[in-house]
């Protein structure tokens, strides 16, 4: 049994893909670069990319506001890496670096690093200031994430 199709945005080449949703822990690649859609890693992401991903896609997307000066982000990045791995493919894990990417702090109204956004529908539903592990970030975006 076949369903609807959900857009799911490419990691890589950040196409917008077609996948049922019964497909979604079949390892779906993408129609356009062939490669996996899901790769168990964070999705470092620029603007553009950032935009696709979180108004395209039918996944909730976990952002990691972070910054390479920033000695708690660093801490965190291993267990953000962690996380990466248990939630996709329900959920796609992406990592925006402050620093390269000032508009999106300052758009978002980041005040602190690391801080982890949860966004669903093109829009903001939840966000956590501080450094984590990997099951206190999976249990936290698990219980933010939409039914």
């Amino acid at each position: 049994m076949t369903t609807d199709p959900l857009h799911i945005v490419c990691p890589h080449c950040h196409t917008t893909n077609r996948v049922a949703a019964d497909q979604l822990s079949s390892a779906p690649d993408c129609g356009k670069c062939h490669q996996p859609l899901f790769t168990g890693h964070p999705v470092a992401l620029d603007e553009a990319a950032f935009d696709k991903h979180i108004t395209r896609s039918a996944l909730p997307v976990l952002v990691d506001f972070w910054a390479p000066w920033c000695g708690p982000c660093r801490t965190m990045a291993p267990a953000f890496e962690k996380a990466a791995q248990q939630l996709e493919p329900t959920m796609r894990l992406g990592k925006v670096d402050t620093e390269a990417e000032k508009n999106l702090g300052a758009r978002f109204n980041i005040r602190s690093i690391p801080t982890l956004t949860l966004f669903a529908g093109g829009r903001e539903v939840a966000r956590q200031p501080g450094a984590m592990g990997a099951v206190n970030i999976v249990r936290w975006a698990q219980s933010h994430a939409p039914r």
